[in-house]
């Protein structure tokens, strides 16, 4: 083998070596980039922000203070408190492709519980019971079961999740 076909072979392995590399840092820099554009997306940091919002208005002790009830029914205080929070949660249901599963199954969680507690406590009552009763049955409920108010907790998480994206 001549000099000439040895430096040609050395040269055309330096160029693909080369090329290659850079077609690598190339990509490298195109999944740099998603990344960045991803977190620094104003998206996912608004969409927390809604939810946590949406946790704060939907929790127990904050419907009972926004909602007075003294001159309805504690049937008519049970199907409005349903509303509140299905019209709540659907107005921010889109929100869930911005956030992790687990925080939307949070969210869905406090939601679904909420309800569960409003419609329970509203069957014990007696048929002529007023609003007023329904809203201290439900507190005096929160005040023996700590852990049914759940809103705290999915705040907290989601709270987390918001720190980690910053």
């Amino acid at each position: 083998m001549d000099n000439s076909v040895l430096i040609t072979v050395i040269v055309a392995v330096f160029i693909a070596s080369m090329a290659g590399y850079l077609i690598y840092l190339q990509r490298r820099l195109v999944i740099y980039e998603k990344q960045q554009s991803k977190a620094n997306s104003p998206l996912p940091l608004q969409a927390y922000e809604r939810l946590l919002l949406l946790t704060d208005r939907i929790a127990l002790p904050n419907l009972i203070n926004r909602n007075a009830a003294n001159a309805i029914s504690a049937a008519e205080l049970q199907i409005m408190y349903t509303k509140i929070i299905r019209e709540e949660f659907d107005f921010n249901v889109t929100q869930q492709m911005y956030i992790s599963p687990a925080s939307w199954k949070a969210v869905k969680n406090l939601k679904e519980k909420n309800l569960q507690i409003i419609n329970q406590i509203g069957l014990q009552l007696p048929s002529n019971a007023s609003g007023l009763d329904l809203q201290k049955a439900i507190m005096q409920y929160l005040v023996a079961n700590p852990s049914a108010a759940l809103h705290e907790l999915v705040s907290e998480a989601l709270s987390y999740e918001v720190k980690q994206l910053l």
